[in-house]
């Protein structure tokens, strides 16, 4: 297995050269055409904070993928015992399952990170900058390679291999990173099924309106069949940021200030149930209301509508806590 994760292409690497042309080009039209995209201290904040998630997934790589081995290699005779193989190989068919399962397993981990505020914690900086784009997409919290892989346990316990798996992760991030960016117009029915640059704005967007929503990879199918898909309203323009961010620059703040929240907030609860739900209740929550959820917050924005004023809105059930607010 070490032979293996030492020869184990990162797909990623390659697409590098790429990204930065990509970055050069909208960054050039931005300036020719006046429209603001970039910001130097905010793209070099989104470049500090990329440098850092990149060393640190390339030196955790091996866990990781070890994590899945175990899952692998433990189940193995019950797979073949009872499903009649050791594992499911390497044919097409199996690329395009273990694609569409990778798919799945990133939108259930995109919505905990939303809706779960240590998992928040780690995700923020990732919605921390005002600006929306292809920079943006390195801006990768240093933290949640802790706890991603038991998202996708189930699928080396089936029998895939855990290398594909880890190629397949690969893929899902190259094709996120095109997510970014406002120059790419309405895309018609390529909307419908997969996420694309409008559809993902609507994810960017602090706007309460448009919280938690859109949390799907590469498919946007996940978000229609589990309630959070919310498509842009041409009269509702995306605001990109968090309400109540760190005010900063600095990309180990930028990592680090919602830990900090949790920690002042689970030292001045009075009971240990509160001290539990600063931690694992959606970000937003607090025990007067001092503070809302994303789902408080557009529970009173629905009722400040006005019959006039019809909206698509549909808060979904269960639904606590969106991307970006932290605190109101």
């Amino acid at each position: 297995m070490e032979i293996l994760l030492e020869n184990l292409p990162n797909p990623f690497a390659y697409f590098v050269p790429i990204f930065f042309l990509l970055i050069i080009a909208e960054a050039y039209i931005s300036y020719r055409e006046d429209r603001e995209l970039y910001d130097v201290k905010d793209t070099m904040a989104s470049s500090w904070v990329g440098i850092g998630a990149a060393v640190i997934n390339t030196l955790t790589k091996t866990y990781q993928i070890a994590f899945l081995f175990v899952f692998y290699k433990l189940f193995e005779p019950l797979r073949e015992e009872f499903l009649g193989y050791e594992g499911l190989g390497w044919a097409w068919w199996v690329w395009a399952l273990c694609l569409i399962g990778d798919d799945f397993n990133f939108y259930w981990h995109h919505r905990f990170c939303h809706t779960v505020r240590l998992f928040w914690a780690a995700h923020v900086v990732h919605h921390s900058s005002e600006k929306f784009n292809l920079g943006t997409a390195f801006r990768n919290g240093w933290t949640i390679f802790l706890y991603k892989p038991i998202y996708w346990i189930w699928l080396p316990i089936l029998g895939f291999n855990p290398i594909m798996i880890a190629l397949c992760m690969s893929f899902n991030s190259i094709y996120q990173f095109f997510l970014h960016s406002t120059l790419v117009p309405d895309l018609k029915w390529f909307d419908k099924i997969f996420n694309t640059p409008r559809v993902h704005q609507v994810h960017h967007a602090c706007n309460v309106e448009y919280l938690d929503r859109n949390h799907g990879g590469i498919l946007i199918i996940w978000d229609k069949l589990f309630g959070t898909f919310q498509s842009r309203e041409e009269r509702i323009a995306p605001k990109f940021g968090v309400l109540h961010g760190p005010d900063s620059h600095n990309p180990i703040k930028l990592n680090f200030h919602e830990f900090a929240d949790i920690w002042h907030d689970v030292k001045r609860a009075k009971s240990w149930k509160d001290k539990f739900k600063y931690v694992f209740y959606p970000p937003g929550w607090s025990p007067d209301g001092s503070t809302k959820t994303s789902r408080q917050l557009q529970e009173e924005w629905v009722k400040q509508q006005t019959p006039a004023s019809p909206v698509s809105l549909k808060p979904q059930p269960g639904q606590e806590k969106a991307p970006a607010l932290s605190e109101v």
